[in-house]
């Protein structure tokens, strides 16, 4: 049940052994080294926290270093995740997850924040057809009215208004695994995955 960090490459198309073109996305997924193991005795749960890249050391709280050092890993990760684990697997602080975790034609589940896309409008945002656009109408892409205003005199809330767009977090399941590259540290999964490119991705079992 554990899972690796990884960043998004980007998207690309390969060929199949039936020769049909499959969209992937590529992502760099590890290598992710074991920083903690959470017990049901100690912590009351199972799950394997891992981290992935290097922090710098200035960049790093002393609190941040010492609890990789206690793994034994010579940097501070930059992102740290935990992944819930079998009460078959077994793993120890320092140990190194790669994609070979993964195999070809495995379903995977994918998480990630979707794109930003800053302050947006009703018609952007919520997909309104808007008003007339013709004979000069001022108000082309406004949301309309907000509702009566005797009574309650104040706007519903849940109203669909401009605001900010994006950077969601966003969960995908049943992602296929298409290929696996072990020597680049690629995975290649089926279709698009939440995020931009370099942006974070998630991926476990």
């Amino acid at each position: 049940m554990a899972g690796l960090i990884g960043r998004k490459v980007g998207m690309t198309r390969i060929f199949n052994d039936e020769g049909l073109v499959v969209p992937v996305t590529v992502v760099r997924a590890g290598p992710c080294p074991v920083v903690c193991v959470r017990s049901e005795e100690t912590d009351g749960y199972r799950a394997v926290q891992v981290g992935f890249e290097a922090r710098r050391v200035r960049h790093a709280t002393k609190a941040e270093a010492g609890h990789a050092a206690k793994a034994g890993l010579e940097a501070t990760p930059r992102v740290l995740r935990e992944f819930p684990v079998a009460d078959d697997e077994a793993f120890e602080a320092g140990d190194e997850l790669t994609v070979e975790l993964f195999a070809a034609n495995q379903s995977v589940k994918v998480t990630g924040n979707t794109k930003g896309r800053g302050f947006q409008g009703v018609v952007k945002r919520h997909g309104f057809t808007g008003r007339p656009a013709t004979h000069g109408h001022p108000m082309s892409r406004t949301p309309g009215s907000m509702g009566a205003g005797t009574d309650p005199s104040r706007v519903i809330k849940g109203k669909k208004l401009p605001g900010r767009m994006g950077n969601n977090r966003k969960t995908l399941s049943n992602v296929e695994v298409v290929r696996v590259d072990a020597g680049r540290n690629l995975l290649f999964l089926k279709g698009a995955v939440p995020g931009p490119r370099s942006g974070y991705v998630f991926i476990s079992h």
